[in-house]
């Protein structure tokens, strides 16, 4: 991931103050543990100044409006209590060349400041405090005790002091190559390291964009650079030191992630703000998206194996209590025969009722043949009501297992992580299982169940017409029992975990064999059976299809179907 360094920190901030000063701080909402989000309001319209202390992720930048889920975290509202209504006057930076700033905020412009928000981007170190004018800490993201740091703590009611200054050389316009040379080639090393290393506000994405601008090799060791090398080198560290000072950036993206100087640029981005909140978005949702699927992934085979096994158990006890009759017939057999009963006896021989074979039965020596039957009849009862105790036990666990492999099947399809709706499709699943108590979550807000999803798979037919797939249970539902009009239809692998399909058709419409042949194409690709070269789907009237009394999520029944054979490998992901 490319670090939101002092030159990006710089961008953004220049355009806060050219778009975003004066504004009216209207809300504080807090997204996750690490990121909090202001909605200003100036006279041309309201944003949300997205400050976020993550680890690996610290930055500052106009994001996305949050969502609707309640907000419960303190922080948050102890920053709204603070400064709600008040304006926001200066972006200030609180030291030379380092990637810290304040915001300032007073009564309206002009009017001193009331309280000043410290935003420190450093790593693992990053945090956002909260001062009044004195500079007394009133509230802090991430409070720092002695036990933690006895060099600068951070705690509510005590003074707020800066960061430690850096000790690197601070660049300037003014230093000539001949200087700036010396210094950087002091000690021999590689190029790169050694302007890390002497320099202040540069970063390793933006030494590596410079040097290849300057068409020199990242890696190369100042004792191997050419005169004609340093003096590229060093044009290109004056522009990025005149970038800086009239603030005139180049957004754009680059192969590698994002520039602010143009360097290497191979999209350009007209907006900075947008530059920087999609990047660290998609990132934060990739690192999301591998996280949460491997984390629902061995959740569901966990728990799928234990009720596997239990299911093994159930029917090994029915296999058991099919033995039931055998024992009864033993006994009938037992007191039919008792003349041939001797005491003493250990097993005895006898026929068959039908076939007149010998049936050998084990008796107990100390017992009579009555007793002995009475003991063979009362197995033979064990048997029938273990048969009627485990059969809709097992019932259970079957349908619990078909449930949890619809889930599985669910999760399989979004293999890896292209749009936001994927990972909001995966979080659906997570919500679901949050709900049927197969996941606690102790950060787990509800979401309204009831919100409408628009987050579907969408493909269309040879003929133009569109097919809707689910993503997930949630979703699946939706299609069935909500979207689904009378002139549509519905596929679904057979017997095979899958997303519930919905092929849209208007009254009067007739798709034709290729429509239904791709469609069903579709069917067979989002479930289980995707490897496979066909598998049997059906399809039928949504009138057709039913939700059992009490059934989970996702699980569906269907009448008057009609069988096509789709075929997974033909389907262009």
């Amino acid at each position: 991931m490319q670090t939101f360094d002092f030159t990006t920190l710089t961008a953004i901030c220049s355009d806060i103050r050219a778009n975003w000063l004066p504004s009216r701080l209207e809300q504080v909402y807090q997204r996750d543990r690490h990121t909090i989000s202001i909605a200003l309001r100036t006279l041309k319209g309201r944003g949300w100044l997205e400050v976020s202390w993550h680890p690996q992720a610290a930055r500052l930048h106009i994001g996305n409006p949050p969502p609707r889920s309640p907000d419960t975290f303190t922080f948050s509202q102890q920053l709204v209590h603070q400064l709600g209504g008040l304006a926001l006057v200066a972006v200030e930076a609180i030291a030379p060349w380092e990637r810290a700033v304040d915001l300032q905020f007073a009564r309206r412009p002009g009017e001193p400041a009331l309280y000043h928000l410290y935003i420190e981007i450093m790593g693992k170190y990053s945090n956002v405090i909260l001062t009044d004018a004195s500079n007394i800490i009133i509230t802090v993201a991430h409070q720092v005790n002695q036990q933690k740091s006895s060099v600068r703590p951070i705690l509510t009611g005590q003074p707020y002091e800066t960061p430690p200054s850096l000790t690197n050389a601070i660049p300037s316009l003014d230093e000539s190559q001949q200087r700036w040379q010396e210094r950087v080639s002091l000690i021999p090393g590689a190029i790169k390291r050694q302007l890390l290393k002497n320099y202040r506000g540069v970063s390793p994405a933006l030494l590596q964009s410079m040097l290849l601008a300057a068409n020199i090799d990242p890696e190369a060791n100042t004792d191997t650079l050419q005169p004609d090398d340093w003096q590229k080198l060093f044009a290109r560290w004056q522009e990025w030191l005149k970038v800086l000072a009239d603030e005139k950036f180049q957004p754009a993206w680059t192969a590698e992630g994002y520039t602010v100087l143009g360097w290497g640029g191979i999209e350009s981005a007209t907006d900075v703000q947008e530059l920087i909140n999609r990047y660290y978005s998609d990132w934060l949702n990739q690192q999301t998206f591998s996280q949460l699927r491997h984390q629902l992934s061995q959740k569901l085979s966990n728990i799928l194996e234990k009720l596997r096994l239990k299911a093994q158990t159930f029917e090994q006890r029915l296999q058991q209590s099919d033995r039931a009759d055998e024992y009864r017939t033993k006994a009938d057999l037992l007191m039919a025969y008792l003349q041939d009963w001797k005491p003493g006896m250990e097993e005895i021989s006898l026929p068959d009722f039908e076939t007149g074979k010998p049936v050998i039965i084990r008796l107990e020596p100390d017992k009579n043949a009555v007793q002995n039957a009475q003991n063979l009849y009362k197995q033979h009862q064990k048997l029938k009501r273990a048969r009627s105790a485990v059969e809709p036990l097992l019932a259970e666990v079957n349908a619990e297992i078909e449930y949890l492999e619809q889930v599985e099947a669910a999760i399989a399809q979004i293999e890896n992580y292209q749009t936001p709706e994927d990972l909001q499709a995966l979080e659906e699943i997570r919500e679901e299982l949050v709900q049927q108590k197969y996941l606690e979550d102790p950060e787990y807000r509800s979401r309204n169940t009831n919100e409408n999803t628009n987050n579907f798979y969408r493909y269309l037919t040879p003929s133009g017409f569109e097919v809707l797939i689910g993503r997930n249970n949630r979703q699946n539902d939706q299609l069935t029992f909500r979207i689904a009009g009378d002139y549509d239809l519905w596929f679904h692998a057979q017997e095979i975990p899958g997303s519930h399909v919905l092929l849209r058709l208007k009254p009067g419409a007739v798709p034709e064999e290729a429509d239904l042949q791709f469609t069903a194409n579709l069917a067979a690709y989002y479930s289980r059976a995707r490897q496979s070269d066909q598998i049997p789907v059906v399809y039928t009237q949504p009138k057709h299809v039913y939700k059992p009394k009490g059934a989970k999520p996702g699980i569906a029944i269907y009448k008057q179907e009609r069988i096509i054979w789709g075929q997974p490998q033909l389907v262009k992901s």
